[in-house]
């Protein structure tokens, strides 16, 4: 149940991010990288986090919480680089 929790979590977060970054792109230019820039970073310590208390809390080895890893960050992120790509 935490997985879709955290998907929805990170698509929440990058809407967020993409919103700041399209409200102040018409004062500053370079704000939809810096916002898509943060939400990676972000995403990255989030997603990291979970997987640490997979592991360390849960009791669950490194190579059964990887995959869950992986997906939780890997979706989110590369959305916001395709609509970093495509959109903004």
């Amino acid at each position: 149940m935490r997985t879709p929790l955290f998907l929805l979590v990170g698509f929440l977060l990058l809407g967020a991010c993409m919103l700041l970054g399209r409200l102040f792109s018409s004062n500053y230019p370079g704000a939809s990288y810096a916002a898509t820039v943060t939400f990676v970073i972000l995403w990255l310590g989030i997603s990291s986090a979970n997987l640490w208390v997979g592991v360390v809390k849960a009791g669950y080895t490194l190579s059964e919480e990887l995959p869950i890893f992986l997906l939780i960050f890997a979706l989110p992120t590369s959305a916001a680089i395709f609509l970093k790509w495509r959109f903004l």
